[in-house]
């Protein structure tokens, strides 16, 4: 019932079109089933005429009247059936847009938990195939159903009124076996089409993860066992399909058997009651006309029911989709006069736990305080949760405590999300650009898109020189996820794209670890000359090098206690954190040695060559 409500409200929005296109079809089933009965009357009023050639009853005049009231019927059908197609089949397509354009908005407010749990090719699958067989049952099913129920309805009770009511029953006893029998072929398909469109999701899921690793596979020389991976996928998929086509194929040929006995049935009746003078050859010709108009009701049960099961399995996935609420929203404790995260940041006792794993947490009892104008470094082993300090910030995750995240004293979840978001430019790990031009990519997510801003940005991230050079230059398209740029050249331009927004937050999240440490030093002066007096920074890196002159370093590690998470190792400056002589100065002391190695290697290596 709640499948039915939900796709309701988009057949409602257009339930004018169904209209029109419904009273068109009704017009043509009726049209329709008048061309039997005057074609009987031409028969049986030449056959009168030929056995009486001094009747008058039926001339050539009368004929003619009869043949161009038939054309007109031809004429007002092919309207009727343009004028079906156009409403229905239009207001379908429209359902099936607006559908889609709002699962992609819905998909957009999803929290990213919804996303841990679900894979790409298992959401485009939605996009596809389920909308497809969505719009096959709000188009040609409801003209299906509709044309079927009517055209049955008419021609038996032309049947039965105008010829003969015992001639009608032979012909109706095979429906009974048909609509008993597609009752259970309705739900054996309606179980096969949600295997075959699960399936179709992890073949899509695969195929976009496998393309999207390309270079990893062919990096490890993995083609081989890929293919046979695929291979076997597309097996699966196959046999999935082949379980619908089955059962198509199983009972589509029934239903014209039957059909069939039901066409023999009624000649042999029909050819004794003419024999027996009961009915005219005329309505004997008739009779057997619409025998054959019932064939499509008959024939277009099963049809009809294919699509229905097929069409409410897709609904049901669909509906799943939209059924889905974000964990993330904007509450009772929002206050929606607040413009801008200001203040202060402060992280009070901050203690976090991926959901699913709350006995497990990452974070534990993390105090920190930055106040505008001033930097903040976090700094720690591989695993220690520093990139969960920026999904918390952003309440890509929210915390457990609403004061465990304050801007100015004011929670983190008093702030709405827009405007959260909206104040925040971080550069995120993976450096995720779009198939798009140079130019879009730095200027995505900044109102202003000026050619000047967007090369003043990339000069900030010292960029300029290398998209200059490009034979397009900033109107170079980058391939997918930014493959054809290098590793380098994505921060940097993931580090200009943050600063075109201007936020009072920057967060660099290991943002300079591809750079060379002389660009490193550029990039990192020119943050320090552009973010002021009134804007936060935070710095997640792994060399020291990159935040040293930071105003606060936080030095992460694993908890003692064996309880797992990691908690605040060291906090200060980098003199004073020099001066404790602990974890810091520990990496600090590896990281010059093992510069010093690297040097010396090169000099070595160098003279060796020489």
């Amino acid at each position: 019932m709640q499948t039915l409500k939900f796709v309701s409200r988009y057949v409602l929005r257009h339930w004018w079109q169904y209209a029109l296109g419904i009273l068109a079809l009704y017009v043509v089933d009726q049209v329709n089933v008048y061309v039997p009965e005057y074609t009987g009357r031409v028969i049986d009023g030449l056959t009168e005429a030929l056995a009486n050639p001094e009747s008058t009853s039926f001339t050539l005049e009368s004929a003619m009247r009869i043949v161009w009231m038939i054309l007109g019927m031809g004429v007002a059908i092919a309207l009727g059936r343009f004028c079906w197609r156009f409403f229905i089949f239009g207001a379908a397509r429209s359902i099936e847009r607006e559908m889609r354009q709002d699962m992609y908005g819905h998909l957009s407010t999803l929290s990213m938990s919804y996303y841990n749990r679900h894979k790409t090719g298992d959401l485009m699958a939605h996009f596809t195939n389920d909308l497809m067989s969505v719009r096959q049952l709000l188009g040609m099913t409801v003209i299906t159903a509709f044309d079927a129920t009517v055209m049955m309805v008419l021609v038996l009770w032309q049947m039965v009124t105008s010829i003969d009511p015992r001639l009608t029953a032979v012909a109706i006893l095979p429906l009974l076996v048909i609509c008993v029998g597609d009752y259970f072929y309705g739900r054996m398909m309606h179980k096969r089409f949600r295997e075959k469109q699960a399936a179709f999701s992890a073949l899509s899921d695969q195929v976009q993860e496998t393309i999207s690793g390309i270079r990893v596979i062919k990096a490890f020389v993995q083609e081989r066992q890929e293919l046979r991976a695929f291979a076997k996928t597309t097996e699966a998929t196959k046999e999935k399909n082949l379980n619908v086509v089955r059962l198509h194929a199983l009972v589509m040929p029934l239903i014209e058997l039957i059909i069939g006995l039901s066409t023999l049935a009624t000649l042999i009746y029909g050819g004794y009651l003419t024999i027996q003078g009961d009915i005219s050859v005329g309505q004997f010709v008739a009779f057997n006309s619409y025998v054959g108009m019932l064939v499509w009701p008959m024939m277009a049960v099963g049809e009809c029911i294919t699509h229905v099961s097929q069409g409410t399995a897709s609904l049901g996935r669909i509906h799943d989709i939209f059924r889905q609420k974000p964990d993330i929203v904007d509450d009772e404790m929002t206050d929606r006069a607040v413009t801008a995260p200001t203040g202060e940041l402060a992280l009070n006792d901050l203690t976090f736990a991926y959901p699913g794993h709350e006995d497990t947490p990452v974070l534990r009892n993390i105090s920190v305080t930055v106040k505008p104008g001033e930097t903040l470094a976090i700094i720690g082993r591989t695993g220690t949760g520093k990139t969960t300090i920026p999904s918390l910030l952003t309440r890509l995750y929210d915390v457990s405590g609403p004061q465990m995240i304050t801007f100015g004293g004011r929670s983190i979840r008093e702030i709405p999300l827009s405007v959260l978001r909206e104040g925040i430019a971080c550069v995120p790990q993976d450096n995720f650009l779009f198939s798009d031009t140079i130019h879009n990519n730095i200027a995505f997510g900044s109102a202003d898109k000026s050619a000047e801003s967007v090369i003043h940005a990339a000069q900030l991230a010292c960029i300029h020189d290398n998209i200059a050079a490009f034979p397009e230059g900033y109107e170079t398209v980058v391939g997918e996820r930014g493959v054809t740029l290098s590793g380098g050249q994505k921060q940097r331009s993931s580090i200009a794209r943050a600063l075109m927004k201007d936020a009072p937050v920057l967060i660099l999240d290991d943002a300079l670890s591809a750079v060379d440490t002389d660009t490193e030093r550029s990039i990192l002066d020119n943050l320090r000359t552009v973010r002021g007096n009134e804007r936060i920074t935070i710095i997640i890196a792994h060399r020291i090098s990159t935040i040293q002159d930071a105003d606060h370093i936080l030095v992460l590690d694993d908890a003692p206690d064996g309880q797992g998470g990691s908690i605040m190792a060291e906090y200060g400056t980098h003199e004073e954190l020099m001066q404790m002589r602990s974890l810091y100065r520990s990496i600090f002391d590896k990281q010059q040695l093992e510069k010093q190695l690297r040097d010396n290697g090169g000099t070595e290596g160098g003279e060796a060559h020489v």
